[in-house]
């Protein structure tokens, strides 16, 4: 308690500063000492003001990725509208299979990822691993896939 009085202010002046409006650093705030209390309760952290900041930066990550996923979502939708459904579904066959050619922790991290839509720490607790070497295994992942596609798109022409 003692720490989230001392703490509080600082926490949202730092979001506060680096979001776009009040409701998104009270939010990025509240998430923030939920996961400290989160920690404490595991006895998992130091908690101290410096350990806030880095979660508070965590979570202002998160909500960017958020906010761009949502952005770039909003674009294929309005790209596809103006896309043939035909075409459009092409491309989804044409991705599941690449997807199906991968080895299957790449495929299974992708798929929990960005079909099923899971958080990185989800996708890491699914697959058993630490969210670092889940990080890894993405960012390999999507590299492959993506080589892989531009690599059947080649073949295509």
């Amino acid at each position: 308690m003692r720490l989230y009085e001392s703490s509080l202010d600082d926490v949202y002046r730092y979001l506060l500063r680096r979001t776009p409006d009040v409701v998104t650093a009270e939010d990025l705030t509240a998430e923030t000492f939920l996961a400290a209390a989160a920690a404490a309760k595991q006895g998992k952290a130091d908690l101290n003001v410096a350990w806030l900041i880095g979660v508070a930066r965590h979570k202002l990550v998160d909500h960017w990725r958020r906010s761009e996923r949502d952005e770039r979502r909003l674009h294929l939708l309005e790209a596809a509208a103006d896309d043939d459904p035909w075409d459009v579904q092409l491309e989804m066959m044409r991705a599941q299979q690449v997807l199906a050619t991968l080895g299957a922790p790449h495929r299974l991290a992708l798929t929990l990822r960005y079909l099923d839509g899971l958080p990185v720490p989800e996708v890491a607790e699914q697959l058993a691993r630490t969210i670092h070497a889940t990080e890894a295994l993405l960012v390999r992942a999507r590299i492959a896939f993506r080589s892989s596609y531009e690599g059947s798109d080649d073949a295509e022409s």
